[in-house]
């Protein structure tokens, strides 16, 4: 297989995902040093109890980033709602990029800000506007930083399982309020 077109894969793949998923900051870190990380603008706080929203986004980002990082689908599905399209996609991605014997280590967005469109006891809407700002794509003697992508803007709506807030849905730009 030539370099080029595993190095498309790998972008295409990515972008896909990072366009699917939400995209909170992680701390894991890559071998690159890291991008610079401007401060996360939070609006219109809750006054239902819980962590911030921030918080929370971070800490699903930060185990998604793991569940890729160990090459785990299950691990990764549970962190979507089971009627979650944009889970199925996720898992799918992964699997694909599994088979080929790849992984992605250091998986990193940067998070520009997150803000509350809306929230219940069990539901919880943002609006998250990230980028992806570092990941190693690792196997087959190949280590291939990827690449940084533009800013998107995505509604993220939350579900509380189990103690958990789960993604149900992704949708493009604000969608609601």
């Amino acid at each position: 297989m030539s370099r080029n077109p595993l190095h498309l894969g790998l972008v295409l793949a990515l972008l896909v995902g990072a366009a699917c998923v939400v995209g909170g900051a992680t701390r894991a870190r890559a071998d690159a040093d890291p991008p610079s990380i401007e401060p996360v603008v939070v609006a219109a706080t809750s006054a239902l109890a819980g962590p911030p929203a921030v918080t929370v986004v971070r800490a699903w980002d930060d185990a998604r980033a793991e569940a890729w990082a160990r090459g785990d689908p299950l691990r990764l599905a549970a962190l979507y709602t089971p009627a979650s399209v944009a889970g199925r996609r996720d898992v799918a991605m992964l699997r694909t990029w599994t088979a080929r014997g790849l992984v992605v280590r250091g998986l990193r967005t940067q998070l520009l800000s997150v803000r509350e469109l809306g929230r219940t006891l069990t539901i919880w809407t943002l609006l998250v506007t990230d980028r992806l700002a570092g990941g190693v794509a690792v196997g087959h003697g190949e280590r291939r930083p990827l690449p940084r992508d533009g800013v998107s803007v995505r509604t993220v709506r939350l579900r509380l399982l189990d103690g958990r807030w789960r993604v149900a849905a992704v949708l493009p730009g604000e969608v609601g309020r």
